[in-house]
């Protein structure tokens, strides 16, 4: 039997099942933005996730994410009987394969249009940029970046960008800004998420490099984001 009552712990995948299905949709945590106008009650934080709440609104499903859930949480609420399904997503294709699992295989949907568009516009990229070699903080104080074998890095790659960490030993590895500049990168990639780089927070840290602000929807999310997200990242990073 198919799910109709979901909780979704993950932004991503808050946007992909309210998209495709919004009825389905109960709960939500406070960091999921999209879609516009999403009605679904609130239930924490993906790392604070308050599951009385959760459990109150009687979900069928709750969809999480193996990096931004803690597994406390989702033990919390498999020992309450609540089925919890969990996606690992390090790369585009891994993306497009979980979020088939969860709407067709889990929730019983057709797959989405969105789907689809998503494939194709990531399979009819134009020829990369001229090799470039990035550095790529997600947060400051401490500074921090992407490192190895991350779903941001994937798509970064496909659009012609390395990153500089990414043979790194850890995921997200705290990195001191001196060394950071000292990387051999002749680009620093900034997001807007989730540390919030503008204009004018995070450029003076790299005097040397030029800085491309990036939307981080279009980065780390995977859902109908990646629709627009090809085009949308090559704009900021030409």
């Amino acid at each position: 039997m198919f799910p109709v009552r979901v909780v979704s712990l993950v932004p991503s995948l808050t946007e992909a099942v309210a998209e495709t299905a919004p009825g389905l949709l109960v709960g939500a945590t406070d960091w999921c933005t999209h879609p516009a106008g999403l009605r679904a009650a609130r239930v924490g934080g993906t790392k604070n996730p308050d599951v009385s709440a959760i459990l109150a609104l009687r979900p069928d499903l709750v969809v999480a994410n193996e990096e931004e859930n803690r597994e406390p949480d989702l033990a919390a609420l498999r020992a309450a009987g609540t089925e919890v399904l969990v996606t690992t997503v390090r790369t585009l294709d891994d993306a497009v394969a979980e979020l088939d699992r969860l709407l067709t295989g889990a929730c019983g949907l057709p797959r989405p249009r969105w789907l689809d568009e998503a494939e194709a516009a990531w399979a009819s990229l134009p020829p990369p940029f001229a090799p470039r070699r990035a550095v790529v903080p997600i947060w400051r104080k401490p500074w921090m970046v992407l490192g190895r074998d991350t779903f941001a890095g994937d798509l970064l790659a496909r659009l012609g960008v390395t990153n500089a960490y990414a043979d790194h030993a850890e995921r997200y590895p705290r990195i001191p800004l001196d060394e950071l500049n000292g990387a051999g990168a002749d680009l620093v990639v900034l997001p807007d998420e989730p540390y919030r780089f503008t204009a004018a927070d995070g450029p003076e840290a790299f005097p040397a490099l030029p800085a491309a602000l990036v939307d981080g929807r279009f980065l780390t999310w995977y859902g109908p984001s990646l629709v627009r997200a090809p085009a949308a990242l090559r704009a900021a990073l030409r």
